[in-house]
């Protein structure tokens, strides 16, 4: 996206650099990083990412600030999973974009989904540091290479964590909740947020309930859970059929950094209810009288699948007729988008996926990017297997 930069980077790129940067990256973290990590930044103009970031909040605004989407989102929340005292808005949220070449010609950030829903806050810019710093990159800049928005650097950007996390609380009754963290490919971030904050990570299957109070075992003591940075996936919880000792409908004395709800509110759901040129038509399967004809040119999506688990690009006819009338409400279907290659790479040109991470404490805030790079059909791992400088990468952008 920044013709000199990446010149510079391709030409100086060794496969030596990239192994070190992979173990300086292990290291880091403190375990392995199981996701292929790209070879190489994405350097983007600042006025691009700025646009991202805006369009960004103008779509979460359209909706939190609705009083009848909110009242419609309603029937968007499962009844076994509606979490009572739900915040006025949510806390953590991603708003994902793809780079799409108008009639014009024009690249054009498009909408690709938006969840609200933390991820990976911690690591991201560990990576993103670690690219400038193994591949010597500010030097190849003739001003300064930044990867924070909204003016944060590494000090205020832990701060502003800390403040939304932990609240007031001490960190020892502040709690990371997963499903079998050890077992998860964002393992890495967990780790790097209980450095960050002082938090433990807990397995949500090991939390006991007493009342209406919650706890977890730190080394045989009960210890009282005040809130819970929740990284509980619902569709994980229900495909696994986890058990667990609480029930999300309980009226419990805890805080949540991040209120639950929020995660079925602001999320595929919400796209058809979007009125901007970013959005796609997008339309709830259920409430369409016809099945278009030309499906080459759509994308089915199950509303709450996570990592691209279930989407279909141009799904053929008997399969979407195939979906039971009482599921389709569960699925949208959606304009489908053709990214640009926008990435010179040694192996051609390739596409980049931009997600915009927010925190809303007192105030809507852009806080960092995460870059998917692929030249599959999907940025996702199973459709850029066996492929190099694809994979999660970070964006760098010079500063003004």
């Amino acid at each position: 996206m920044i013709p000199s930069l990446r010149r510079r980077f391709n030409e100086n790129f060794t496969s030596e650099k990239y192994q070190t940067f992979l173990r300086q990256i292990d290291d880091a973290c403190g375990t392995h990083v199981q996701f292929r990590l790209c070879e190489t930044p994405c350097f983007f103009p600042k006025q691009l990412i700025d646009r991202m970031a805006e369009d960004g909040k103008e779509l979460l605004r359209q909706l939190v600030d609705s009083p009848e989407y909110l009242e419609r989102s309603d029937e968007s929340i499962p009844a076994e999973f509606d979490v009572p005292n739900e915040a006025a808005h949510p806390m953590f949220v991603q708003v994902d974009f793809g780079m799409v070449r108008d009639a014009s010609g024009e690249l054009q950030p498009k909408l690709v989904e938006l969840q609200a829903f933390p991820s990976l806050y911690a690591y991201q810019a560990v990576l993103a540091q670690n690219y400038i710093d193994v591949f010597g990159l500010q030097p190849l800049a003739a001003n300064q290479l930044n990867y924070f928005l909204s003016g944060f650097d590494a000090s205020s950007y832990r701060d502003l964590l800390k403040h939304a996390v932990l609240a007031d609380h001490d960190p020892a009754n502040v709690i990371l909740m997963e499903i079998h963290p050890e077992q998860q490919k964002t393992l890495p971030d967990f780790l790097l947020t209980e450095k960050m904050l002082g938090i433990r990570t807990v397995d949500i299957t090991s939390i006991k309930k007493k009342g209406s109070h919650l706890y977890y075992d730190r080394g045989g003591d009960s210890i009282p859970i005040r809130r819970i940075y929740n990284r509980a996936i619902v569709d994980e919880l229900q495909r696994k059929g986890v058990k667990l000792a609480f029930d999300w409908r309980d009226d419990l004395d805890v805080e949540w950094a991040g209120h639950p709800n929020w995660y079925f509110r602001i999320s595929k759901y919400s796209i058809p209810y979007l009125k901007h040129e970013s959005v796609p038509k997008t339309w709830f399967l259920d409430r369409l009288d016809d099945i278009p004809e030309d499906l080459d040119n759509y994308a089915l999506k199950p509303l709450y699948s996570f990592a691209g688990l279930g989407v279909v690009i141009a799904p053929k006819k008997e399969a979407v007729q195939a979906i039971p009338a009482g599921r389709r409400g569960q699925y949208i279907l959606q304009e489908r988008l053709h990214f640009e290659p926008v990435i010179e790479t040694p192996f051609g040109g390739t596409k980049a996926e931009v997600r915009v991470m927010y925190v809303w404490v007192e105030e809507l805030m852009p806080v960092l990017t995460i870059i998917r790079m692929g030249r599959g059909l999907m940025m996702g791992v199973d459709h850029n297997r066996n492929m190099q400088w694809v994979g999660a990468s970070a964006g760098l952008y010079p500063e003004d």
